[in-house]
C-alpha cells in the first residue's frame, strides 16, 4: 500500500470517530424542564380502552389498526400496528389497569443509539423517527430499556412505529389523542416540571391512596411519561431495575462503539480496496511495460 493512501485511510478513520463522538454529544443533551409529558394515574383509570382506539384512530395513516378481541387477561406489549395497549393487573387492591406506551425519555437511548438521527428528541420532548433518514439497522429497538420500538418485518418498506406523543398535534398548540379523549381524566398533558407538581400534589393531599413514588420522575435519567399508583409498580408490569442514571450514560462506551463501528469499518475497508486496487493497477502496468 502506498503511504498516500494509507494517509487517506487514517484520516476517513478519524472523521468517522470524531462524528461519531459529536453525534453522541448532541443526542445525550438534556430537554429543558419545560419539556412536554404525561402524568398517567393508574387509580383512576377504568379500563375502557379509548387510549387504544383513538390513537389508533388518529393514526391510521401510519398503518395502525384499531384492537380486535382484547383479552385483559394476558398481558400485551406494543407492536407495529398498535402505538399504545391497555392491560389489567391484578394487584393487592384488586385489578389495576396500565396503559403502556414510548415513555419518551428525557435522555433516550434510542435516539443516541440511531447512526442518521432518524430517531430523535424533539425540543418540546416528544421522541419520533423520521423514515427518511432510517438505515434500518434496529439499534434503537435494541437500545430501549422499555422495548418499545417495533420493527415492520412483514412490510416490503418496513418502518419503525412507537408513540410519538402526537408531536404533530403538540407542535401546533394541541394535546395528544389520548389525553383529549380520555373520559375518566386519567391522563394529564403538560409541561413536565407542571406535572411533577401536580403527581406530587395528588400524593400530599391523598397519601392512602398513592404510593409515594412517582414513576419516571427518575428512572432511567426521567422519563416524559410519568405514573402514579396505588400498588407497588412492579405489580403494574413495570421494570423496577432501570435505575437513575440515563441509559445512554450507563452505556456511554458501547454506544461510542457502535457509531464509530458502522462508520468507520466501511470508510477504511473502501480505502483499503481502493490503495490495493491502485497498487495491482501500478504492478500490472510495470508487467506490460517490461513485456514490451
Amino acid at each position: 500500500m502506498k503511504r498516500r493512501d494509507l494517509l487517506k485511510t487514517m484520516g476517513a478513520a478519524v472523521g468517522a470517530s470524531l462524528g461519531a463522538e459529536s453525534l453522541l454529544a448532541q443526542e445525550t443533551t438534556t430537554p429543558t424542564s419545560e419539556s412536554v409529558g404525561v402524568l398517567v394515574d393508574t387509580t383512576r383509570c377504568i379500563g375502557c380502552g379509548t387510549c387504544e382506539m383513538v390513537c389508533a384512530e388518529t393514526h391510521r395513516d401510519a398503518g395502525l389498526a384499531l384492537p380486535d378481541d382484547v383479552d385483559l387477561s394476558v398481558e400485551r406489549t406494543t407492536s407495529d400496528s398498535q402505538w399504545t395497549v391497555l392491560n389489567r393487573y391484578e394487584t393487592d387492591k384488586g385489578a389495576v389497569f396500565r396503559k403502556t406506551q414510548c415513555m419518551h425519555c428525557l435522555q433516550p437511548a434510542c435516539s443516541t443509539a440511531c447512526l442518521t438521527r432518524a430517531m430523535h428528541k424533539t425540543p418540546a420532548g416528544p421522541v419520533s423517527w423520521d423514515g427518511d433518514k432510517c438505515m434500518g439497522c434496529r439499534f434503537c429497538m435494541l437500545s430501549c430499556p422499555f422495548d418499545v420500538p417495533k420493527f415492520e418485518y412483514d412490510s416490503p418498506v418496513p418502518r419503525i412505529q412507537k408513540c410519538t406523543m402526537c408531536w404533530e398535534r403538540v407542535a401546533e398548540g394541541g394535546t395528544p389523542a389520548c389525553v383529549e379523549n380520555c373520559p375518566a381524566d386519567a391522563l394529564t398533558f403538560g409541561p413536565r416540571s407542571q406535572l411533577l407538581e401536580e403527581a406530587r400534589h395528588r400524593v400530599y393531599t391523598d397519601p392512602d391512596n398513592y404510593v409515594h413514588h412517582v414513576y419516571g420522575e427518575y428512572e432511567a435519567g426521567g422519563t416524559g411519561y410519568l405514573y402514579l399508583a396505588g400498588v407497588p409498580f412492579e405489580q403494574l408490569g413495570m421494570r423496577g431495575d432501570v435505575g437513575t442514571a440515563s441509559f445512554p450514560a450507563l452505556t456511554r462506551e458501547f454506544l461510542y462503539g457502535v457509531p464509530v463501528v458502522l462508520t468507520l469499518v466501511p470508510p477504511f475497508l473502501v480505502a483499503l480496496n481502493r490503495a490495493f486496487k491502485g497498487d495491482s493497477h501500478a504492478e500490472g502496468d510495470s508487467r506490460k511495460e517490461a513485456e514490451q
